[in-house]
């Protein structure tokens, strides 16, 4: 199993069995008796979210180099839609692009795209599933893709990228002009840790939505620490540091875990 995830509005788990290539969707209204739709979408899923609606599920199936669009109410595929190379959206981002209404963003291990997808069949049936921007980030290794809707930034991190100064930074674009690149921010530089790989990781927003944490990985044995930068400014707001943070990596603020906020 390579994710599972509830559904907001009925007891219903969706799990994706990663080798397979294949999405289950478990009616546990019986405990006793339950209930499983199997879906075929493509391998190998990973990770995914929700659209801003929360009735669709998007998950990568990153060896196909496809998202894969479950439809959670008709309970059935919606779309496989041909993205970049290993997209690794962990969760995603939705926003509201200017020009291409509700969206869903995911980027890449393998290349330094960021796929954008139209996720309103309702207003915008022509932009629907379908990849309507792609733009570039720093480079490939990308794990985790942030936005929050108080916000108009995109976080994009790089811990798996080979280059040092790329996988030590973070890239920050302007939802509301994409095209003119991203801000890359030294937050290696920023942390003062030492020596160490010092990969910064998993952009996550606090409640408020004017925070963002990054983790910082470095060996077991090298002081790691979390990071957090100002949503507004883009600015360094504080540095964590303890000896119990060693390589961190995923954290959630619990509210916007709940909700499914991203």
């Amino acid at each position: 199993m390579a994710a599972i995830v509830a559904a907001h509005d009925k007891p219903e788990f969706i799990i994706n069995v990663k080798e397979t290539g294949k999405v289950l969707l478990v009616d546990y209204s019986d405990l006793n008796n339950l209930k499983t739709t199997e879906i075929g979408a493509a391998r190998f899923l990973h990770d995914g979210g929700w659209d801003s609606t929360k009735r669709y599920f998007l998950v990568a199936a990153n060896q196909s180099n496809k998202i894969a669009v479950v439809d959670t109410k008709e309970g059935k595929l919606a779309a496989l839609i041909d993205v970049g190379k290993i997209p690794h959206p962990g969760r995603g981002a939705n926003f509201v692009h200017p020009k291409y209404g509700p969206v869903w963003a995911t980027g890449h291990l393998g290349d330094e795209t960021i796929a954008v997808i139209g996720t309103d069949p309702v207003n915008h049936k022509e932009h629907a599933w379908k990849v309507v921007q792609t733009v570039n980030g720093q480079g490939g290794g990308n794990l985790f893709i942030k936005t929050h809707p108080k916000s108009s930034n995109l976080w994009v991190d790089t811990p798996l990228n080979p280059d040092p100064k790329i996988s030590q930074s973070i890239a920050v674009f302007d939802l509301n002009d994409l095209d003119k690149g991203p801000e890359v921010l030294p937050l290696g530089e920023w942390a003062v840790v030492g020596e160490g790989a010092k990969r910064f990781s998993h952009p996550e927003y606090n409640l408020a939505g004017d925070e963002v944490w990054f983790s910082v990985w470095s060996a077991k044995n090298q002081e790691s620490a979390i990071v957090v930068v100002d949503d507004k400014t883009r600015k360094l707001k504080a540095v964590i540091k303890n000896s119990r943070l060693i390589t961190p990596t995923g954290k959630f603020n619990v509210y916007n875990t709940q909700h499914d906020i991203y």
